[in-house]
């Protein structure tokens, strides 16, 4: 498992790495991931993804100067396709935010064409970009769904390596179609390179037989030692779920806590009516 981690393309990034901080704009720090990386040990087909979905970071620390010199601060929403050939490694996004802080702009409408050019470049599909006053953003507020939630379950774990095959479903079960949804705050993994714990709340729907949520909980505490990218954590939950769970609709969807002034929500999904609004007081 994670062959591709001593990959050439992770070799050249800066993440683990001394870092310069440059006040000026700078589109050259950004950084490309490939997707395929991790898709290839998926066995998932970028032109034929089992999902659709997008990468909803949060900036909360975007920052320039207006003409006179005047800073003018701004909470950013940026959307990246699943479909896209590359992620935006997360280090490089945050120094190449940082590289606006001492420069001027005519306009915040500047700013986003900037930020909508320098961004689909890097990650190879148009990044869809929205910038929201710090008073008002809409889609930051707290939202708790409507999701039950399994992180109560009195289990036993001896196990915090990654490990679906506890997605088995127990025989004693009801053969039943359900939909439901869950909710655990209990997902926690590791950057693939500098091992720093990652931690999230994951939702989940699907329609299906019922899945044994003391197994599922069991499996997602299983990633607490797993080392790999948001995106890539999301993508490989949804590809577990429906090779081991008895499923014809699924949505995952993991909404990661900050760090340095970005959050990563990575949403995959066999439908879109199922499309993410939930936010808690972590996030």
């Amino acid at each position: 498992m994670k062959t591709y981690n001593k990959s050439s393309e992770l070799k050249k990034l800066t993440l683990g790495k001394p870092t310069h901080y440059s006040n000026e704009y700078n589109p050259e720090l950004l950084q490309a991931v490939p997707r395929k990386l991790n898709r290839d040990e998926l066995n998932v087909i970028d032109n034929n993804l089992p999902f659709i979905g997008e990468d909803v970071w949060y900036g909360y620390e975007l920052s320039w100067l207006n003409n006179k010199g005047k800073p003018i601060v701004a909470v950013a929403e940026f959307r990246f396709s699943c479909h896209s050939p590359s992620i935006v490694e997360s280090k490089s996004f945050k120094l190449y935010l940082n590289s606006f802080n001492q420069s001027k702009f005519n306009s915040w409408q500047h700013v986003k064409d900037h930020l909508i050019n320098d961004l689909s470049k890097t990650s190879g599909m148009l990044a869809k970009v929205m910038l929201f006053p710090v008073s008002t953003c809409s889609a930051l507020e707290i939202n708790e769904p409507s999701a039950i939630c399994i992180d109560e379950l009195d289990i036993t774990i001896k196990n915090y390596q990654l490990n679906p095959s506890v997605l088995n479903q127990s025989s004693s079960m009801k053969k039943e179609v359900i939909t439901e949804s869950l909710v655990s705050h209990l997902l926690k993994s590791n950057c693939l390179i500098t091992n720093q714990p990652d931690w999230a709340s994951v939702y989940i729907t699907y329609t299906g037989q019922a899945i044994n949520h003391a197994s599922l909980l069991e499996y997602l505490i299983s990633f607490r030692q797993h080392n790999e990218f948001h995106e890539q954590c999301v993508e490989r939950i949804f590809c577990d779920l429906k090779e081991h769970c008895e499923i014809s609709e699924l949505t995952v969807f993991a909404r990661y806590t900050r760090r340095g002034g970005l959050d990563i929500n990575p949403f995959r999904s066999t439908s879109t009516k199922y499309a993410p609004t939930t936010r808690t007081l972590r996030q």
